[in-house]
């Protein structure tokens, strides 16, 4: 049973991370990587949502109806995400502004209603919340390594530190929208020279 839960938690760090092996997501990956500190504001968001719908989704899986479940689902998660909004209006009102539509818009993330759909709505509570919390710490740390590429070469800065000299020339395009394709684009393909596991 513990080494089933590890199991699950630890496929989403790595196996199945989401942007970069399962290609879900990429939204928010794309829209708001423009610094470390929103990487990782949107994607402990996710991850509390993930972790929320995905426990309360496997807790009523035999009382929803199958024909009406993905508008339950949908119900469920927009709970979550009100929530995770009230959490941040309430503590990190700055980090909230700088997120804007895309903290509501975690509702219509395909991770989210993917894993609620997929694996939530299958197994027991313990998998599930594990599965949640590992595919958003998984989709944490993919979202803040994009942003350190975007904010290291775009601003010359980490977390708003200066990491360059006073010579250093930002390559302003990496804040823009052209480079979170263009780091994405090369991040996929360093995923891809690495298997996910074993004989891949």
């Amino acid at each position: 049973m513990s080494k089933s839960i590890v199991r699950e938690f630890t496929k989403g760090l790595w196996q199945e991370l989401p942007p970069f092996r399962l290609v879900l997501g990429l939204c928010p990956v794309l829209a708001v990587t423009m610094s470390v500190e929103n990487g990782i504001g949107m994607g402990l968001a996710t991850t509390f949502v993930l972790a929320g719908s995905n426990m309360l989704v496997s807790l009523l899986r035999n009382l929803i109806p199958a024909k009406i479940r993905i508008a339950c689902f949908i119900i469920i998660i927009a709970t979550f995400v009100t929530m995770v909004e009230f959490i941040m209006q309430a503590y990190v009102y700055s980090l909230y502004l700088k997120l804007g539509i895309f903290i509501p818009l975690i509702v219509v993330n395909c991770v989210v209603l993917g894993r609620a759909e997929a694996f939530a709505s299958k197994n027991a509570v313990l998998p599930s919340l594990a599965d949640g919390l590992g595919m958003g710490l998984g989709f944490t740390l993919s979202l803040s390594l994009i942003g350190t590429f975007r904010e290291v070469l775009g601003n010359g800065t980490f977390l708003g530190h200066p990491v360059f000299g006073d010579g250093f020339v930002p390559f302003e395009i990496m804040v823009k929208a052209p480079g979170a394709f263009v780091t994405l684009g090369l991040l996929l393909a360093v995923m891809n020279l690495v298997p996910a596991k074993k004989g891949s």
